[in-house]
Protein backbone atom coordinates (compact mmCIF):
# COMPACT_ATOMS: atom_id res chain seq x y z
CA UNK A 1 0.00 0.00 0.00
CA UNK A 2 1.16 3.78 -0.57
CA UNK A 3 0.27 7.19 0.75
CA UNK A 4 0.05 10.43 -1.30
CA UNK A 5 -1.62 13.21 -2.05
CA UNK A 6 -2.64 15.11 -4.65
CA UNK A 7 -4.20 18.68 -5.89
CA UNK A 8 -7.26 19.35 -7.61
CA UNK A 9 -8.79 22.50 -9.13
CA UNK A 10 -11.45 24.94 -7.50
CA UNK A 11 -12.61 25.46 -11.21
CA UNK A 12 -12.36 24.41 -14.70
CA UNK A 13 -9.23 26.50 -15.60
CA UNK A 14 -6.34 25.34 -14.37
CA UNK A 15 -3.90 27.55 -12.49
CA UNK A 16 -1.41 26.85 -15.40
CA UNK A 17 -3.40 27.86 -17.60
CA UNK A 18 -4.64 31.24 -15.69
CA UNK A 19 -1.04 32.28 -15.04
CA UNK A 20 0.18 31.43 -19.09
CA UNK A 21 -2.64 34.19 -20.25
CA UNK A 22 -1.55 36.74 -17.55
CA UNK A 23 -4.79 36.11 -15.19
CA UNK A 24 -3.30 35.21 -12.12
CA UNK A 25 -4.64 35.70 -8.51
CA UNK A 26 -3.05 34.18 -5.36
CA UNK A 27 -4.94 31.35 -4.04
CA UNK A 28 -4.87 30.87 -0.42
CA UNK A 29 -5.91 27.31 -0.42
CA UNK A 30 -6.78 24.43 -2.83
CA UNK A 31 -8.53 21.01 -2.49
CA UNK A 32 -6.30 18.36 -1.89
CA UNK A 33 -6.82 14.75 -1.27
CA UNK A 34 -4.63 12.39 0.58
CA UNK A 35 -5.08 9.04 -0.71
CA UNK A 36 -4.41 5.35 0.17
CA UNK A 37 -3.50 2.92 -2.68
CA UNK A 38 -2.92 -0.54 -3.00
CA UNK A 39 -0.09 -0.73 -5.73
CA UNK A 40 -0.93 -4.19 -6.89
CA UNK A 41 -4.27 -3.10 -8.17
CA UNK A 42 -4.54 0.38 -8.21
CA UNK A 43 -7.54 0.63 -5.82
CA UNK A 44 -8.42 3.60 -3.54
CA UNK A 45 -8.74 1.96 -0.03
CA UNK A 46 -8.96 4.81 1.83
CA UNK A 47 -9.43 8.73 0.75
CA UNK A 48 -9.33 12.02 2.98
CA UNK A 49 -9.84 15.29 1.34
CA UNK A 50 -8.37 18.29 3.05
CA UNK A 51 -7.24 22.17 1.82
CA UNK A 52 -3.46 22.80 0.94
CA UNK A 53 -1.12 24.67 0.82
CA UNK A 54 0.06 22.80 3.94
CA UNK A 55 1.87 19.48 5.54
CA UNK A 56 1.31 16.44 4.33
CA UNK A 57 2.17 14.45 7.57
CA UNK A 58 -0.69 15.08 9.49
CA UNK A 59 -3.19 13.28 7.00
CA UNK A 60 -1.22 9.82 7.34
CA UNK A 61 -2.66 8.94 10.22
CA UNK A 62 -6.33 9.08 9.88
CA UNK A 63 -5.87 7.75 5.98
CA UNK A 64 -3.73 4.51 7.42
CA UNK A 65 -6.17 3.52 9.74
CA UNK A 66 -9.43 4.24 7.52
CA UNK A 67 -7.02 1.85 4.85
CA UNK A 68 -5.89 -0.39 7.90
CA UNK A 69 -9.70 -1.11 8.48
CA UNK A 70 -10.35 -2.22 4.74
CA UNK A 71 -7.46 -4.41 4.39
CA UNK A 72 -4.60 -6.41 6.25
CA UNK A 73 -1.82 -3.91 5.01
CA UNK A 74 1.80 -5.70 5.22
CA UNK A 75 4.11 -2.49 4.05
CA UNK A 76 3.40 0.99 3.70
CA UNK A 77 5.32 3.37 1.18
CA UNK A 78 5.22 6.95 1.17
CA UNK A 79 7.27 10.05 0.33
CA UNK A 80 9.13 12.38 2.70
CA UNK A 81 6.56 14.22 3.41
CA UNK A 82 5.08 12.07 5.39
CA UNK A 83 8.79 10.97 7.33
CA UNK A 84 8.01 11.15 10.94
CA UNK A 85 8.97 8.94 13.63
CA UNK A 86 5.85 8.65 14.85
CA UNK A 87 4.16 7.26 11.89
CA UNK A 88 7.24 4.36 11.95
CA UNK A 89 5.40 3.62 15.27
CA UNK A 90 1.97 3.88 14.04
CA UNK A 91 2.60 1.27 11.60
CA UNK A 92 4.05 -0.99 13.64
CA UNK A 93 1.38 -0.80 16.71
CA UNK A 94 -1.27 -1.65 13.81
CA UNK A 95 0.75 -4.81 12.88
CA UNK A 96 2.08 -3.52 9.67
CA UNK A 97 5.40 -5.30 9.06
CA UNK A 98 7.20 -2.47 7.16
CA UNK A 99 7.30 1.19 6.55
CA UNK A 100 8.97 2.45 3.60
CA UNK A 101 9.28 6.31 4.50
CA UNK A 102 11.91 8.06 2.36
CA UNK A 103 14.09 10.27 5.02
CA UNK A 104 14.04 13.79 4.83
CA UNK A 105 17.48 14.57 5.83
CA UNK A 106 16.40 18.35 7.47
CA UNK A 107 19.27 20.64 7.36
CA UNK A 108 22.24 19.29 8.60
CA UNK A 109 21.77 16.39 10.33
CA UNK A 110 22.92 13.09 8.30
CA UNK A 111 21.86 10.81 10.67
CA UNK A 112 18.81 10.24 11.84
CA UNK A 113 18.51 9.89 16.14
CA UNK A 114 15.32 7.73 15.92
CA UNK A 115 14.85 4.16 15.64
CA UNK A 116 13.22 3.85 12.56
CA UNK A 117 14.69 6.81 10.38
CA UNK A 118 17.74 5.58 11.44
CA UNK A 119 17.33 2.06 10.16
CA UNK A 120 15.70 3.77 6.30
CA UNK A 121 18.90 5.86 6.64
CA UNK A 122 21.34 2.84 6.98
CA UNK A 123 19.50 0.72 4.89
CA UNK A 124 17.16 2.04 2.22
CA UNK A 125 15.12 -0.70 0.21
CA UNK A 126 15.10 1.02 -2.92
CA UNK A 127 14.18 -1.37 -5.01
CA UNK A 128 10.61 -1.90 -3.06
CA UNK A 129 10.41 2.23 -2.84
CA UNK A 130 10.10 1.72 -6.50
CA UNK A 131 7.07 0.75 -6.19
CA UNK A 132 5.53 4.14 -4.72
CA UNK A 133 5.43 5.18 -8.33
CA UNK A 134 2.14 3.40 -8.64
CA UNK A 135 0.30 5.96 -6.33
CA UNK A 136 1.62 8.67 -8.80
CA UNK A 137 0.08 6.67 -11.63
CA UNK A 138 -3.31 6.37 -9.90
CA UNK A 139 -3.37 10.08 -8.60
CA UNK A 140 -2.46 10.95 -12.65
CA UNK A 141 -5.06 8.18 -13.83
CA UNK A 142 -7.43 9.69 -11.58
CA UNK A 143 -7.34 13.48 -12.98
CA UNK A 144 -7.21 12.37 -16.64
CA UNK A 145 -10.14 10.17 -16.44
CA UNK A 146 -12.40 12.30 -13.96
CA UNK A 147 -11.10 15.54 -14.10
CA UNK A 148 -8.96 17.62 -11.51
CA UNK A 149 -11.03 20.35 -11.69
CA UNK A 150 -13.86 20.44 -9.06
CA UNK A 151 -17.42 21.46 -9.72
CA UNK A 152 -18.68 22.05 -6.08
CA UNK A 153 -18.38 25.64 -4.78
CA UNK A 154 -18.21 24.78 -0.96
CA UNK A 155 -15.83 23.02 1.00
CA UNK A 156 -18.18 20.25 2.59
CA UNK A 157 -19.62 19.47 -1.13
CA UNK A 158 -16.08 19.62 -2.49
CA UNK A 159 -15.10 16.62 0.41
CA UNK A 160 -18.66 14.53 -1.13
CA UNK A 161 -17.51 15.30 -4.36
CA UNK A 162 -13.88 13.77 -3.90
CA UNK A 163 -15.74 10.65 -1.91
CA UNK A 164 -17.69 10.19 -5.10
CA UNK A 165 -14.50 10.44 -7.61
CA UNK A 166 -13.36 8.08 -5.67
CA UNK A 167 -15.76 5.39 -5.28
CA UNK A 168 -16.46 6.33 -9.82
CA UNK A 169 -12.44 5.53 -10.05
CA UNK A 170 -13.01 2.31 -8.20
CA UNK A 171 -15.70 0.94 -9.94
CA UNK A 172 -14.23 1.61 -13.40
CA UNK A 173 -11.19 -0.22 -12.37
CA UNK A 174 -13.33 -3.25 -11.08
CA UNK A 175 -15.60 -3.03 -14.18
CA UNK A 176 -12.27 -3.38 -16.43
CA UNK A 177 -11.32 -6.66 -14.57
CA UNK A 178 -14.79 -8.15 -15.90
Amino acid sequence: MAIDSTCLEDHHASRHYLHRIGRTKHYSHYPKLTLAVDVDTHLILAALPGRGPNNDAPYFPPVLRAAHQQVNIKQVLADMGYDSEAHHVLCRSLGIRRSVIAVNKRGRRVWPKAKYRRQLQRCFPNRLYRRRAQIESVNSRLKRRLGSALTARTDSTRDAECYFRVLTFNLMILRCRL
